[in-house]
């Protein structure tokens, strides 16, 4: 029997796009406790009485999101794993400390991309450790950079949050 989704096409996209990570903000998966969705993009975040999503400050260029559709037909199985890879630069303790907590933590994350468009991962499932690394670099030139890469596993893409607004999530209110 054939699954029946409505498809709807899509219209040529003249705008201009860039590529990168510009902001990523974390929280423990379970600090989170409803997530609103309307129309398939975030409207409400509630978090935990005193919690909040904590920034992570890198430098351009240096992270980003990516998306892959994973599908086995014959065992009728597919889902979204997300990958969000975050570059710091010089090695030093406060950051080897970070990199180990965010290694052992079920997450949850608030990515704006370098349209400005924010988007949401964990919505399902917590995120997770995936890979990671401290390097020297060998030239004078080479980074000096811890990075990490949390994944995320769901159902679908990852949802655009929409922020601000009376129909929106006030950032504010959730970010530290």
């Amino acid at each position: 029997m054939a699954c029946n989704q409505t498809i709807s096409g899509l219209a040529q996209d003249c705008a201009s796009s860039m590529g990168g990570v510009s902001e990523v903000y974390l929280a423990n998966f379970d600090d989170v406790t409803a997530i609103t969705v309307t129309s398939n993009k975030v409207t409400g975040i509630t978090m935990d009485t005193g919690k909040k999503f904590k920034r992570y400050y890198f430098r351009p260029g240096t992270s980003s999101m990516q998306s892959t559709l994973n599908i086995d037909v014959a065992a009728g199985v597919n889902f979204v794993q997300t990958l969000l890879t975050m570059l710091f630069s010089r090695m030093e303790t406060n950051k080897r400390v970070e990199m180990s907590a965010l290694a052992v933590n079920d997450l949850r994350a608030l990515v704006r991309d370098a349209n400005g468009v924010y988007w949401f991962l964990g919505e399902e499932n917590p995120m997770i450790a995936n890979a990671g690394d401290g390097q020297t670099g060998t030239a004078r030139t080479d980074a000096n950079r811890y990075s990490i890469t949390l994944e995320d596993n769901n159902s679908t893409f990852p949802k655009e949050i929409l922020v601000g607004g009376s129909d929106g999530v006030d950032l504010s209110s959730i970010i530290d």
